[in-house]
């Protein structure tokens, strides 16, 4: 995926109302087997500080475009998904 070429997905809250988010990154956790996506609101993209939403995820089987969110709520997955991001965050500073 080029960098011209974001992933977008849309999330629907609570309420059923329905977000546009731009994806971040896709990880998985071999260790766990677990795949994690990390989001932030299409609006807040190019800003510089943004709200980043994490959550574990699962492909639907029967349709490639379909995913299964699951909110994070252990410490450890936590840990692992700011881990991540701090990573990419320094390569991300190193390029420019």
């Amino acid at each position: 995926m080029s960098l011209e070429e974001k992933e977008r997905i849309i999330i629907p809250d609570d309420n059923g109302e329905e977000h546009l988010f731009e994806v971040l990154f896709t990880f998985d956790v071999d260790d766990t087997d677990q795949s994690y996506i990390a989001v932030v609101p299409v609006e807040q993209a190019e800003d510089e500080e943004v709200e980043v939403y994490a959550f574990r995820y699962e492909e639907k089987e029967n349709d490639e475009e379909d995913l299964s969110l699951f909110p994070i709520e252990s410490d450890e997955e936590w840990e692992i998904v700011e881990e991540m991001l701090a990573t990419l965050a320094e390569e991300d500073e190193d390029e420019k």
